[in-house]
């Protein structure tokens, strides 16, 4: 299936709140569209190319997430005896072209060995065959299910990351308790408390942004499919068209039209808002109760790490209880490696659990590595049990012949924007069909 161009902006954006594995579109480098940033190697090195949105860290330069990617790299480095050269995407030096296109486009010529890859472009270059399955690494068996089922296509593991993205409920717990409220688990428990909200004089209960209201979708949509031991069979009928994306996706899209019908979501000022940059400010101010957000927000004092109030991290409302969405990247390499075998060689020790390890101690996030448990924060604590109860989503699953994340978010904007239900689920019917005539 073809992508929207807007896809891959949306995961950029998604990445430059945060989420280690991509700040994609901030570094500087010089450097020009479809051709190498370095110079050609030296022979008489050993050589491994990664192209990612990350440069090496620099003395002085503090950077978390670049350093705790920096010190799993110079293991790497020291153990087999050689380098890891950066090359570096800037939005400065390829113009128009997101990470996501410039991705593509060096793949496709086989320009590096291995990327840090966003969703979409693992399941577009996956399904062209032009990443290495990674199935055969000792690695992989330390990994979450939830790793493997994500970034597997046709029987292939193309990718793996240092890192799992989940998303959860930021609420502000002194203003449910103000008012007598439990946390909510199911939609109707959700409703409730909005409806105590607003007639208590809170104008807007929810602080939402154009990015992120899809998670209420997927929690409804695939709670079920993902907790109800059938996932493989479910997800076949969706891939075959037996069954249908928009019969899944019509409960949470009917809840979202009753959350902005009654006024808990400001749909309007939702449309124009940035994630945190938008909402941010009236929930730390404790104006409203409940803000959506990534993980890395609760650790982040630019975000939500400093609140002057008790903040909790849930899952999103569903049938099963409050349920984290998850979002998976990773690193592939490519088919036509040119250093093919020291690059499987470097990955096996930046996602050995010893990395891994230091990797999730600096970050404070979850680890890909079932044997890595995360010290969070006690306001991500009840998002964590959850994760840890293997209790989630995913809102990105390269298997899916429908790219989900970003086609989701894109329909929930139609949402926004004064679309029925009806036409909504109408979209995923189109995009199900085109997906079909590109199987035939």
């Amino acid at each position: 299936m073809k992508k929207n161009r807007w896809i891959s902006k949306r995961l950029g954006a998604l990445c430059l709140m945060g989420i280690v594995l991509a700040s994609a579109m901030s570094c500087n480098t010089a450097g020009k569209p479809g051709s190498n940033l370095i110079l050609d190697e030296d022979d008489s090195e050993k050589v491994v190319n990664l192209f990612g949105p990350m440069e090496k860290s620099k003395p002085g330069v503090d950077n978390v997430a670049r350093n705790a990617f920096d010190q799993t790299i110079s293991k790497a480095e020291e153990q087999l005896g050689l380098t890891v050269e950066y090359r570096i995407y800037t939005a400065e030096n390829y113009k128009e072209k997101t990470y996501d296109d410039v991705v593509l486009d060096r793949v496709r010529s086989d320009m590096d060995d291995f990327y840090l890859l966003n969703p979409d472009t693992i399941q577009t270059l996956g399904e062209e065959g032009r990443l290495l399955d990674l199935s055969d690494l000792d690695c992989v068996e330390n990994l979450r299910d939830v790793v493997k089922m994500a970034n597997t296509i046709d029987g292939k593991l193309v990718a793996i990351p240092q890192e799992i993205a989940a998303y959860g409920l930021f609420v502000n717990k002194d203003m449910f308790d103000q008012y007598d409220l439990q946390l909510p688990n199911t939609p109707e428990e959700f409703l409730e408390c909005c409806r105590v909200f607003k007639e208590h004089g809170i104008e807007t209960p929810i602080g939402a942004n154009r990015w992120w209201l899809e998670c209420f979708v997927f929690a409804q949509a695939f709670a079920d499919l993902y907790n109800g031991g059938n996932s493989e069979a479910e997800i076949e009928a969706l891939n075959s068209g037996t069954a249908k994306y928009s019969d899944y996706m019509r409960p949470g899209f009917e809840f979202l039209k009753e959350l902005i019908d009654k006024g808990y979501v400001d749909a309007a000022a939702a449309y124009t808002y940035e994630a945190i940059e938008g909402e941010g400010p009236d929930f730390l101010a404790q104006k409203t109760p409940i803000v959506m957000a990534y993980w890395g927000a609760a650790n982040a004092e630019t975000a939500y790490g400093k609140p002057d109030f008790n903040l909790q991290v849930i899952g999103f409302p569903s049938s099963r209880g409050q349920m984290p969405v998850v979002t998976i990247t990773g690193y592939g390499v490519a088919v036509n490696a040119e250093h093919q075998e020291d690059t499987l060689k470097v990955l096996e020790v930046i996602l050995s659990d010893e990395s891994l390890q230091l990797y999730t101690e600096i970050n404070r996030v979850i680890s890909p590595s079932k044997n890595v448990q995360v010290n969070c924060v006690p306001a991500l604590e009840p998002l964590n049990d959850r994760i840890q109860d293997n209790i989630y989503v995913l809102a990105s699953n390269a298997s899916m012949k429908v790219e989900q994340w970003g086609n989701t978010c894109l329909i929930v904007r139609n949402l926004l924007n004064g679309a029925t239900v009806d036409e909504c689920m109408a979209e995923f019917d189109r995009l199900q069909e085109e997906s079909l005539k590109e199987q035939e």
